[in-house]
């Protein structure tokens, strides 16, 4: 297959949504002139069923190399997932997941990731590998003759390692073999490449020492931007903090979610979340008001997952549900029973995940029926069900009611 070297489109690929790029920016530039065919790979671990734009933003990056003429590979980590990645979040080791539970995980992946790059194209397929195929097979041997490739001391040097030491955390044996295992899938795959995020820069370079030394070959490690909060530091994806984005959202609740991003956020969302060129990016972030700005960058985010069609339509939804504090066109609706009471509909129709959540949610005002608030002593009584009733969770949520 014939490489593009177009110096403009690599320069982008070099520029746009990087951190940091080892051992030189430089050196991955000449290879990526040379002509040569690269082996390129990002992986990840089936922890949970749904990816969120930040992780979308390495399958842009890795689809653009694609479009070079690149080999690109997409790993699923359903062999590491099994141990989990040491985290420093709760300074404890991750729940080990079954092999079940990782099979299960990782169903919708791939669908969810073929907006932004194109996993079946004829001419150049993106490879889908799991790590067991080859992780599964080592023997006892074979892992001592890795691990001698390390000492302990480069090993604990790992910041989430030393939070654990430092606030006398557990810190397990297994959880060290996981840089010894990523590092491992470089070897499997002999590649030139790999994609990741500044988290995984230790696991990364574990690779890039076991690939020199086993095969005496170079490969380059290729660091993302995370996004986060130029204000405050926060990851912008966080599911515990309520403002991640998935990318097996509806389009509604794509829009609604973004549009709840603060306004600083914009820029570099913008950057790691749109196919926009940067002049186009400059223009409109300078030109236009910060309002049309964001509805802009909403509407582009929502247009790679969702369409066109579905984007407008979302667009227009948020705009008289929110602007003219109006209800959407068109909405989800909810089979109930006669006599039902607005705890049980909450719950049943998945508004809220308890009825300890719904008791709440009504105690704190953000629950409304046809436009009325529920107080909390019309929790136990039946629904008084019209023609067209309409139930409201906070801003964002709605759900028409039909009777059974």
């Amino acid at each position: 297959m014939k490489i593009d070297t177009n110096k403009e489109k690599i320069e982008e690929i070099l520029t746009r949504s990087v951190a940091e790029i080892l051992p030189t920016k430089n050196g991955l530039r000449e290879v990526l002139e040379s002509g040569k065919r690269l082996r390129i790979y990002i992986g990840t671990d089936a922890t949970g069923t749904s990816l969120h734009i930040g992780h979308a933003t390495n399958y842009m990056i890795l689809e653009k190399l694609r479009r070079l003429g690149h080999e690109v590979i997409f790993l699923v980590g359903d062999f590491t997932a099994r141990i989990g990645d040491p985290t420093d979040k709760n300074e404890t080791a991750r729940k080990q997941l079954t092999r079940e539970q990782v099979v299960q995980n990782v169903k919708t992946w791939i669908d969810q990731v073929k907006p932004v790059i194109d996993v079946d194209n004829k001419e150049n397929p993106v490879r889908v590998l799991y790590n067991n195929d080859w992780l599964s097979v080592l023997t006892f041997e074979d892992v001592i003759n890795l691990a001698s490739n390390f000492t302990v001391q480069q090993m604990i040097e790992r910041d989430m390692f030393q939070v654990r030491m430092q606030s006398e955390k557990p810190l397990y044996l297994h959880e060290m073999f996981y840089p010894l295992m990523q590092g491992y899938d470089s070897v499997a795959m002999d590649v030139d490449i790999e994609m990741c995020g500044m988290d995984q820069k230790f696991n990364a370079l574990a690779g890039r020492t076991l690939l020199k030394k086993l095969k005496n070959k170079e490969k380059f490690v290729f660091i993302t931007t995370l996004l986060e909060n130029p204000k405050t530091g926060e990851k912008m994806m966080s599911k515990s903090l309520g403002t991640g984005v998935f990318l097996d959202f509806d389009a509604d609740k794509m829009y609604g979610a973004l549009m709840a991003q603060p306004d600083e956020n914009m820029k570099q969302l913008f950057i790691d979340c749109t196919w926009l060129g940067m002049k186009e990016i400059d223009e409109i972030l300078k030109t236009e008001n910060p309002r049309d700005s964001k509805m802009r960058l909403v509407f582009e985010i929502t247009k790679i997952y969702h369409g066109e069609k579905e984007a407008k339509n979302a667009e227009k939804n948020f705009v008289q549900t929110f602007q003219k504090r109006e209800t959407p066109d068109e909405m989800q609706k909810f089979n109930v029973r006669k006599n039902s009471n607005i705890v049980d509909v909450l719950v049943e129709s998945k508004l809220v995940k308890s009825k300890s959540e719904a008791r709440r949610a009504i105690s704190q005002g953000s629950i409304k029926v046809n436009g009325k608030k529920i107080s909390e002593s019309e929790i136990d009584s039946p629904l008084e069900l019209s023609e067209k009733t309409i139930v409201q969770k906070g801003k964002r949520y709605f759900l028409e009611l039909i009777l059974e």
